[in-house]
């Protein structure tokens, strides 16, 4: 029995020193702090400059002084029904309110502001979607600017994007929206 005990109690001590080598020279695989390995933390050091011809990922950049600078420009965004939903968002979030929902200006507010009916051929055939676009950036005489080429400025701005998503809504889907709600 005495044999049997000394052997268990060696094994014991084997078994102790096996687990204390590896804590003495920190190998636990837990032991190793990973917020201090080598790595760039954010905002750490100078920024490296983007490589040409990338493109931001939060939108596309689209840079015009003005609203008539604006009329040129074509659509970058593709329609198809993810934009087209997009845009109908945000044009009842930003544009209801004054334009009505179906866009014929027949909210309370417009009257007594006179916001146009986006639906009118006028609107419709011949204010190009880069005006649209710029009027959606720059304003006009009582609409405000949702947005500021190039720089994102209040609460209420749209991105380059998603003016591009309320233009695409605004040519290709309000008028069919409307028709469908007057019958």
């Amino acid at each position: 029995m005495k044999c049997a005990t000394n052997h268990s109690m060696k094994r014991i001590a084997v078994l102790l020193t096996a687990l204390a080598v590896p804590s003495a020279v920190l190998a636990w695989p837990w032991s190793q702090d990973m917020m201090n390995q080598p790595s760039i933390k954010p905002q750490e050091g100078a920024m490296t400059p983007f490589p040409a011809r990338s493109v931001p990922v939060m939108g596309i950049p689209t840079k015009v002084a003005n609203r008539e600078a604006s009329r040129d420009l074509v659509n970058p965004i593709t329609v198809n029904a993810a934009s087209l939903k997009e845009g109908r968002t945000l044009y009842r979030i930003y544009c209801a309110a004054c334009h009505g929902l179906t866009g014929k200006a027949e909210s309370p507010v417009a009257s007594k502001i006179g916001a146009i009916d986006l639906t009118d051929d006028y609107v419709q055939q011949s204010m190009t979607e880069g005006w649209l676009w710029g009027t959606i950036t720059f304003g006009s005489y009582v609409m405000p600017a949702y947005g500021v080429a190039g720089e994102q400025g209040g609460s209420n701005d749209l991105t380059v994007e998603e003016r591009w998503h309320v233009v695409n809504y605004l040519k290709n889907g309000l008028v069919k929206e409307s028709q469908v709600a007057a019958k």
